[in-house]
Parts: C-alpha cells; sequence; structure tokens
C-alpha cells in the first residue's frame, strides 16, 4: 500500500488534492459535495480523485449518486502512520493548512470516552 500511497499522492497530478481528500475522509466520512465545500475544490475534481482514490483501494464507498458517501478503506487505516509518513517526507503544507495531526493520527482525547 505504501508504493500505492506514493504514486497516487507524490509521481502523480493531483498527488497534493487526493491528499487533502484522505485528510478530510479520515477525519470524518463525507459526500462529493461536502468535500468539494470544505477544501474549496470544484465538485468535478473531487469526483475525479474520488474515482481514482477508491480504484486504488484507499477508500471505500457506500450508497449511489449524490448522497454516495466515501469512507477510508481499511487498508488506509492500518497505513496512517505510512500515510502522515509520505506527507511529511513530500514536505507538503497540509499540516499547518489542515490541522493534520489531529486530523489523521488518530482520535481525540474526548472521543475515547
Amino acid at each position: 500500500m505504501e508504493k500505492v500511497m506514493w504514486w497516487l499522492l507524490a509521481n502523480s497530478l493531483g498527488g497534493e488534492s487526493r491528499a487533502k481528500i484522505l485528510v478530510e475522509l479520515l477525519s470524518s466520512p463525507q459526500n462529493a459535495n461536502s468535500i468539494s465545500k470544505n477544501l474549496r475544490l470544484d465538485y468535478k475534481t473531487i469526483r475525479y480523485h474520488l474515482k481514482v482514490l477508491e480504484e486504488n483501494g484507499l477508500i471505500t464507498s457506500v450508497g449511489k449518486d449524490y448522497g454516495k458517501t466515501y469512507f477510508p478503506s481499511d487498508e488506509l487505516e492500518r497505513c496512517r502512520d505510512c500515510f502522515n509518513g509520505i506527507l511529511d517526507r513530500l514536505g507538503m503544507k497540509l499540516g499547518k493548512k489542515m490541522n493534520i495531526s489531529k486530523k489523521i493520527k488518530g482520535k481525540d482525547d474526548n472521543d475515547r470516552n
């Protein structure tokens, strides 16, 4: 999975957008419209990247059409440390933009109760 993440996030066009989408989904499951609004990216662009991420096993979905909701795959959940490491090594500025450490490293202390 690490090789797939490197390819999708670092070695292909749209890698930063895909990383932002993964951060959003690791924070909470969402539909394409919600992700588009949160990231301020074009809806069709989001749909394209969601398709790529799903085809490569990083996310999964439930539902159809507009109400289709996207979730991180079990594989991505298992590879959170790898995902964090890739973002760190790429020097992406997502951490500051999106409070990445809180969103992808796990649950907040309040969520553990």
